[in-house]
């Protein structure tokens, strides 16, 4: 009888959530024994052109598409947490070889000891890189940039976390992966999975072949200080020998080291982030380093100001180039949910977002040996829509 009334109330939750359409806000089922159940989701709906982004081959004028589009839903029973997020735009089989499909965005439970110590297991962001640990939906321009090949995105493991260590004050609710809140204390991640092979430095990634390691330390001081210096190493990083028949033998392990600054003051937010690689791909001595730095600023309750440059260079088969992007963006916010300016009242008022970015593209733009970036100058339109 109780399991009749539960998944009679959970279908007309999704009844109640499809009639309200782009409109509605994420909402919560409550039960008994603390328990918790919020629905989520969101989509990103482009439009690109220019030379960076229509090929020489092709006679589009305009490339129409979607970025993301996610929906999710997050448990919580007291100290027990969990959380599954899907990407409806990705592919339904594990092409990155971590273990589950790519459309699996995260999968993982959690349980807090204390704010020192919170346990997750599943599949979760890897933590390295302060801009990759932001939420999708969250970011100053319509995308990461080129850097975020550098990171190790998603994996299968273990995660051991803490969050606001040293003051008092802090909420930390277990399902934390960047710095989602402006704590005051320390914080730290240590994560063991499989080969990082959703990250743009690592092929041929099989679960079980090798392994994955990252750990994170951080300090935060409220809105104005973020800072955060992270190290992972995936073995193996183009594959173990007899992967495939061109691997006799097993590759280098692909290093990456991060340190990032985020800073929210008033209406302005400042972020600076760097990273150095090497062996990517498992190619020994091919290398790469990237330089970002991103202002935003509210003119307007509705009207954000945004500039972002990336500055990288690369070292492949002993050959150095250069190369940069520099995104100059506007961001319009539709019937935002509060005129604060505060970082977290900002995360509230991304329902409803039109972002409008002109790329331009700098350096040995042709010669560019290392990861993605954009080749020539580019303009991206996006709109979202969260609940």
């Amino acid at each position: 009888m109780k399991t009749a009334t539960i998944q009679r109330k959970v279908t007309l939750s999704l009844i109640t959530l499809l009639a309200m359409g782009s409109s509605a806000m994420a909402f919560d089922m409550k039960g008994k024994n603390d328990t918790k159940l919020q629905m989520f989701g969101f989509a990103q709906l482009e439009a690109r052109t220019g030379d960076g982004v229509i090929k020489s081959n092709q006679n589009s004028d305009v490339k129409f598409g979607a970025q993301r589009i996610r929906l999710g839903w997050k448990y919580s029973a007291g100290a027990v947490k969990g959380k599954v997020f899907l990407d409806f735009n990705k592919a339904h089989n594990d092409k990155s070889g971590v273990g589950v499909p790519d459309m699996i965005k995260d999968a993982f439970a959690s349980y807090k000891v204390n704010n020192a110590l919170v346990a997750k297991l599943g599949i979760l962001k890897m933590p390295v890189g302060m801009g990759f640990t932001i939420p999708g939906w969250n970011l100053d321009v319509v995308e990461r940039g080129f850097d975020k090949a550098l990171v190790f995105e998603r994996n299968m493991g273990l995660m051991l976390s803490g969050r606001g260590i040293g003051y008092e004050g802090n909420k930390v609710g277990g399902l934390e992966m960047g710095h989602e809140r402006p704590w005051k204390g320390f914080g730290y991640d240590i994560m063991l999975g499989n080969q990082a092979g959703r990250s743009g430095a690592v092929t041929n990634a099989k679960a079980g072949d090798a392994n994955a390691y990252a750990v994170r330390a951080m300090f935060d001081w409220g809105q104005p200080l973020h800072t955060e210096l992270s190290y992972g190493k995936s073995n193996n990083a183009g594959g173990i020998a007899g992967a495939n028949k061109d691997i006799i033998t097993d590759t280098q392990d692909y290093e990456v080291l991060n340190f990032g600054v985020d800073s929210h003051l008033g209406r302005a937010n400042i972020k600076a982030e760097y990273f150095d690689s090497k062996n990517i791909k498992g190619v020994d001595g091919w290398d790469e380093s990237a330089m970002t730095a991103t202002g935003t600023y509210y003119v307007t309750d509705t009207v954000e100001l945004a500039v972002k440059h990336i500055a990288g260079s690369a070292t492949k088969n002993n050959v150095d180039t250069s190369l940069g992007n520099t995104y100059i963006g506007v961001n319009y916010y539709l019937n935002p949910a509060n005129n604060k300016m505060d970082r977290s009242s900002k995360r509230k008022r991304n329902q409803h977002r039109v972002q409008l970015n002109y790329v331009v593209a700098s350096g040995d733009k042709e010669e560019w040996n290392g990861l993605k970036g954009y080749k020539d100058n580019a303009i991206l339109a996006q709109y979202q829509f969260k609940f």
